[in-house]
């Protein structure tokens, strides 16, 4: 499974973005049966979990720093996961990451640059 990031980019605090992260290489019947998550990571951090997707789409969580800012989704007609980012800070500026896991693999993205800056 190949998985590609866009969305990314400079935006003034208190701006919006939307992330998607395209999948390539699966079938849709696999697909459906994967989980989506989207991580960030800075320069001398560890990446973190932002936001995670059940396979089914009902289940979703976040990190406590993004609650209620970020929103998680994903159209598996598309095969694409999305993550609505509103009210952003500095403090979200990152690389972003998404990822897919399923019994038969753990694939990441190359990441996209969100910066957050006035």
């Amino acid at each position: 499974v190949q998985l590609v990031e866009s969305g990314g980019g400079l935006v003034q605090p208190g701006g919006s973005l939307t992330l998607s992260c395209a999948a390539s290489g699966v079938t849709f019947s696999t697909y459906v049966m994967n989980s989506m998550s989207w991580y960030r990571q800075t320069p001398g951090k560890e990446r973190e979990l932002v936001a995670a997707i059940s396979s089914a789409g009902g289940g979703t969580l976040y990190a406590d720093s993004v609650k209620g800012r970020f929103t998680i989704s994903r159209d598996n007609t598309k095969r694409t996961a999305y993550l609505q980012m509103n009210s952003l800070k500095p403090e979200d500026t990152a690389v972003y990451y998404c990822r897919a896991r399923y019994t038969a693999y753990d694939s990441w993205g190359p990441g996209t640059q969100v910066t957050v800056s006035s």
